[in-house]
């Protein structure tokens, strides 16, 4: 995918989104992206992983505007956090200042201090929220085995990067997380589906956010 600077735009409950033009992809529902990544990544990903856990290790595909770490430190509750999260394609710190995901200056620091975490290095963002931003392609990661509690698996859609959601990653998402652990997508397609089963995964097709019928969450089981 060729590097450009993505446009800015505003989705149906009023939050920020933006549109890459080269990939002709939106970087979230134009329905909502606020509402998307809380119902998908956090209500179906965060929450059932902090059901079991105090400290959650949280593993990002598509680390792209920051929303979702930033709505996982909203709902943290005072859990630990540990959030690897890997971008190929960081956007401008120009952009990111006109998001309007933060609702608050302690938000806006937080949402700040995400964006100019160096590369490659843990960082503390806050007291209980370590991140570690990587850049680099997915098809180059190689992650710890049993390493996580929840994937947010945020690349892209299949028709604009069919890589991403083959059989192959998926096994390699499956053998970095921890037994119960789960990986949430917005994606419903059959054929992920599919390569989700082939690697190992018990799948299961939940209710989708507002303009989507649909979404996947997978299952490492015990």
């Amino acid at each position: 995918m060729e590097a450009s600077e993505p446009e800015l735009r505003v989705t149906h409950d009023g939050s920020h989104s933006l549109y890459h033009p080269v990939t002709d992809q939106f970087y979230h529902s134009h329905h909502g992206a606020v509402q998307e990544s809380m119902h998908v990544f956090i209500k179906h990903g965060y929450e059932y992983a902090a059901a079991f856990n105090d400290h959650i290790r949280i593993l990002e595909i598509g680390f792209g505007t920051g929303l979702n770490a930033l709505l996982t430190q909203r709902m943290s509750g005072g859990k630990t956090i540990y959030y690897e999260s890997l971008e190929y394609y960081p956007i401008s710190i120009a952009l990111v200042a006109q998001l309007n995901y933060p609702t608050d200056n302690n938000e806006r620091r937080f949402f700040n201090s995400l964006h100019n975490a160096s590369w490659n290095l843990n960082e503390s963002v806050s007291s209980h929220f370590q991140l570690h931003k990587r850049l680099l392609r997915i098809q180059d990661y190689v992650p710890g085995d049993a390493s996580f509690d929840v994937i947010y698996f945020d690349a892209f859609s299949p028709g604009a990067q069919p890589e991403l959601w083959s059989e192959e990653i998926f096994r390699a998402m499956y053998n970095s997380l921890k037994r119960n652990g789960v990986l949430v997508t917005y994606c419903s397609k059959g054929d992920v589906r599919r390569a989700m089963i082939a690697a190992g995964f018990a799948v299961e097709k939940l209710p989708g956010p507002p303009g989507k019928r649909e979404m996947l969450r997978a299952i490492r089981p015990k």
